[in-house]
């Protein structure tokens, strides 16, 4: 079975049709530049030119990076624009896709449900927690298998700041830090984590999951088991299809 999956995140707009036995994407993603401002309409755009690239004419599964309630309502807009707030994201993403079924997930439960389902996760018990590294911050919180959706970790306060100005890989480039110095900061913000959760597994999803070995050995002192996701930044892609699948 096929769904097709598109992640938003802050910096670029991605998807492609999504094998759902497998958990792999069936063509090559297409990918589009998230546009600033990151208005409703803007974003809406760069969905259909995504979704338009494959001729696609039957569901999508779509993430938001940001709190999403009722499966449609966008509740915060930390890294997009503020007017997202309280926009119903499902009827305008259907209405800009000609009515096709469109379902909307937070971006990180949706990485995360890939990857318990299909990477890293798989089989995993007790409190496993999913962390994605990008323009922020994103988290998946699983007890036992199951979500706890729209967690927002990446906004706990550490040192005064939110947690993801100081450590998201965002924060990385823009302050043009070495792999050593950002991995002192994830740290930091991992003991943060780890103290309030407990968990027995860290996934570090994102971008940076595909680069992991420049910089996860310098992440010392923290209890839980850490490894990359497997299924790198394309998780957001499959879980968003799941989603819209209902295999979430």
């Amino acid at each position: 079975m096929q769904i097709f999956g598109v992640d938003i995140g802050g910096s670029g707009i991605k998807g492609a049709p999504v094998d759902l036995d497998k958990g792999e994407l069936t063509e090559e993603r297409c990918k589009v530049l998230t546009p600033h401002p990151a208005t409703p309409d803007g974003v809406a755009d760069g969905v259909k030119e995504v979704v338009d690239h494959f001729g696609w004419t039957g569901p999508v599964g779509l993430t938001f990076p940001g709190v999403v309630t009722g499966g449609a309502t966008i509740r915060t807009a930390a890294n997009v624009d503020r007017s997202w707030i309280d926009t119903d994201a499902g009827a305008l993403f259907s209405d800009r896709l000609g009515g096709l079924p469109v379902t909307v997930v937070n971006d990180a439960d949706a990485a995360g449900v890939a990857e318990m389902h299909f990477g890293a996760g798989q089989g995993r018990k007790g409190t496993v927690i999913l962390l994605t590294f990008g323009t922020g911050i994103g988290s998946a919180l699983f007890v036992n298998g199951v979500l706890v959706p729209n967690t927002e970790l990446g906004h706990l306060e550490l040192n005064g700041h939110d947690a993801e100005k100081k450590a998201s890989s965002k924060a990385k480039d823009d302050g043009e830090l070495t792999w050593e110095h950002w991995a002192h900061r994830v740290q930091k913000y991992l003991a943060h984590v780890e103290m309030l959760f407990s968990p027995e597994l860290f996934i570090i999803g994102g971008g940076v999951s595909r680069k992991a070995d420049k910089f996860l050995h310098f992440i010392e002192d923290i209890k839980a088991e850490i490894v990359p996701a497997q299924l790198q930044n394309n998780a957001g892609i499959v879980g968003a299809a799941m989603h819209a699948a209902g295999d979430d």
